[in-house]
């Protein structure tokens, strides 16, 4: 094992793994994200309590959630340590910067970037994730069933305006860092070429926009439906 430890270890290393683990994080945020549209139906939250439900429940997605919180670990982890080795790296800066030529805004920040996005995952498991397991959630029953209110719980958040302008902050702070992340994560695997990375790049892009601007869109929208 330790041709493994030596790769993993090494900065090189660290980079294909940040980039695994950024695009299987990137297939999270659109099951994710299509699994949160279910917010906007106009059934007093049942088709998101039915679907939370089943996230829940279901063996497979709750094996599959364990490799989830398994992958934001290693992901925020090698970050930090990419983070410091470059820091180490390079602990003095050139005595002219011509960073901002050469690069852009968000690679140059993405330490940042992460930073911010680390705070809103700790406070959105918690107001969230924590209470979906532990909170006390009033139950809501559907055809004889019962199921636990996990929309009363999501639209009273999203009625409380610092709340909104936090999570679209955020999801401002996620376009940035996909911005860069997802073009990189190609070209670290080596799935770049001169003829598709224009391609890859409008995909990266796009997506980095798109995503970001429609999970902001959700509690927007349920703000001013509570109005």
């Amino acid at each position: 094992m330790s041709w493994f430890t030596n790769a993993i270890s090494s900065t090189l290393g660290r980079k294909l793994l940040m980039a695994l683990t950024g695009l299987f994080l990137i297939i999270f945020l659109v099951v994710h994200l299509i699994g949160n549209f279910q917010l906007l139906h106009h059934d007093d939250g049942q088709a998101f309590n039915v679907y939370a439900s089943f996230m829940t429940s279901n063996p497979l997605i709750k094996t599959t959630s364990y490799l989830l919180y398994a992958t934001f670990i290693i992901h925020i982890v090698w970050a930090i340590m990419l983070t410091v080795h470059n820091k180490k790296a390079r602990p003095v800066g050139y005595a002219v910067s011509r960073s901002s030529t050469n690069s852009t805004w968000s690679s140059r920040n993405m330490g940042l970037l992460g930073t911010i996005i680390f705070i809103f995952l700790v406070i959105h498991l918690k107001n969230f994730w924590y209470a979906m397991h532990w909170g006390p959630i009033p139950s809501v029953s559907y055809d004889g069933e019962s199921y636990r209110n996990l929309y009363d719980v999501t639209s009273k958040a999203f009625s409380v305006w610092y709340i909104v302008v936090f999570y679209v902050a955020s999801m401002i702070a996620l376009m940035f860092h996909l911005y860069h992340g997802f073009s990189s994560a190609f070209q670290t695997l080596g799935l770049n070429h001169p003829k598709y990375n224009p391609l890859i790049k409008g995909v990266g892009y796009a997506f980095a926009i798109i995503v970001p601007a429609l999970f902001a869109a959700i509690p927007i929208i349920m703000f001013y439906q509570s109005m």
